[in-house]
């Protein structure tokens, strides 16, 4: 071959791979097109309006099922025209991925005038992800890029610090005041804790004035954390323990914080616990019981945490522990507890579920140890029980309150369980 046929040969060579270019980007187009026009937009979380979206690298976690995708695709239908090429939604568990890396895909995007890209499902993507956002991030100051993945993933701890650069964000289920307007167009403001316990009153007022709150909280309680429940409620609870397999199964072995082996004790010892919640902890029965180490049931119990498969309580000082063993094990919401539990759970337990579930987003929930239920951010020490509960169990305790359920109405340091589903 001549040196002239050779130069021929390349410059087809390298248009061929330039078109090729186009054609792949044009496919991730085409898949994001159809996955936003495709995203229902009746009923946006809150949280869509405490993301800082103006951020350059932004991180949101959360349990398979809670509805990130979801979000970050309503958030590109709500701020980019139709078929736009300034925003890009992709996930990572993409075929394009296969052979192509993060960092070629966002040079791409950049050279087609791409602004704003979401790269879900980020846990799916075998290469260092961490190492090549900390390269974009400073190579492009232009580009805004937005990550998802799970509960799991160690965002500001990876190969590459990125703890100056990325704003994280934890996104959880519904909340009961979420249910109301996702599933019965019922619009109601969040209040926060120290608001509530001031003054219970006018979140009492405001909601009344629009429905009766117990009329739906069982219903919630049994299936309305998880936002998908309207397709296809014969299988709900089936759904639910797909996302609890899938996290045992592929996200702790793909984040490699267990191997294949680990994962049969996982589900024993999930199951365990789940028909004996609460579950107050022997960590050293519960060790023979799944054979495997007692440091071993430890670390996995912190797994199991951080996963949002359990609610994982701790008493005083000992939160503040890094591996410390809990004192109490809850299953993360009460939707869980309905599809794990082999028998009806006890109302005692759901009642407690739900008043951790809602807790847990803002504030600092504690064991109490001494005196009451929960002690909550270092302050408040609550009490949770049904329509009769007392305060015999908490005398004497500055700051303290009965939760319970089944009223509708607060009186004095007596207030309404459903209350604590309008903290998010």
């Amino acid at each position: 071959m001549t040196a002239k046929n050779i130069v021929k040969v390349s410059v087809m060579t390298v248009k061929l791979l330039y078109l090729q270019k186009i054609a792949d980007m044009e496919s991730l187009f085409a898949k994001s097109d159809q996955y936003i026009a495709g995203t229902p937009m009746k009923f946006i979380r809150s949280v869509m309006s405490e993301i800082e979206w103006s951020a350059r690298l932004i991180a949101v976690q959360g349990a398979k099922g809670v509805g990130k995708s979801t979000l970050l695709r309503q958030y590109i239908k709500s701020n980019y025209p139709v078929h736009s090429r300034k925003a890009l939604y992709c996930s990572l568990d993409s075929l394009y991925f296969s052979s192509h890396s993060i960092t070629e895909l966002v040079e791409n995007f950049r050279k087609r005038g791409g602004e704003f890209i979401v790269l879900d499902e980020i846990h799916k993507y075998s290469g260092p992800w961490s190492m090549e956002l900390k390269e974009l991030y400073d190579l492009y100051p232009d580009i805004k890029i937005v990550i998802s993945g799970s509960s799991l993933l160690k965002i500001l701890n990876a190969d590459a610090d990125l703890s100056r650069r990325c704003i994280r964000y934890t996104i959880q289920g519904l909340s009961y005041r979420e249910y109301l307007g996702f599933y019965k167009n019922i619009s109601l403001q969040p209040v926060k804790l120290d608001d509530l316990l001031k003054n219970p009153f006018a979140l009492a007022d405001k909601v009344l004035e629009i429905c009766h709150p117990l009329e739906f909280f069982q219903d919630y309680l049994k299936c309305g954390y998880y936002p998908f429940y309207q397709e296809g409620p014969a299988t709900y609870q089936n759904r639910i323990e797909q996302i609890v397999n899938y996290t045992l199964e592929v996200e702790l072995t793909e984040l490699k914080l267990v191997d294949i082996s680990g994962v049969r004790k996982l589900k024993k010892l999930v199951d365990i616990i789940a028909q004996e919640i609460p579950f107050q902890l022997d960590a050293s029965k519960l060790a023979r019981t799944v054979e495997a180490s007692r440091e071993t049931v430890v670390q996995y119990l912190h797994y199991l945490g951080k996963a949002k498969i359990l609610n994982l309580l701790f008493s005083g000082a000992k939160s503040y522990l890094k591996l410390a063993k809990p004192d109490k094990l809850y299953l993360e919401n009460t939707n869980m507890l309905y599809a794990l539990c082999s028998k009806t759970p006890e109302t005692g337990t759901v009642r407690e579920t739900f008043s951790i579930c809602m807790l847990n987003k803002s504030n600092n929930v504690e064991y109490g140890k001494e005196k009451g239920d929960f002690k909550v951010n270092e302050k408040y020490t609550f009490e949770i029980g049904g329509p009769d509960k007392g305060f015999s169990q908490i005398s004497g305790v500055s700051d303290s309150f009965v939760f319970a359920d089944s009223i509708e109405t607060p009186s004095g340091r007596r207030l309404p369980l459903w209350m604590l589903g309008f903290l998010y």
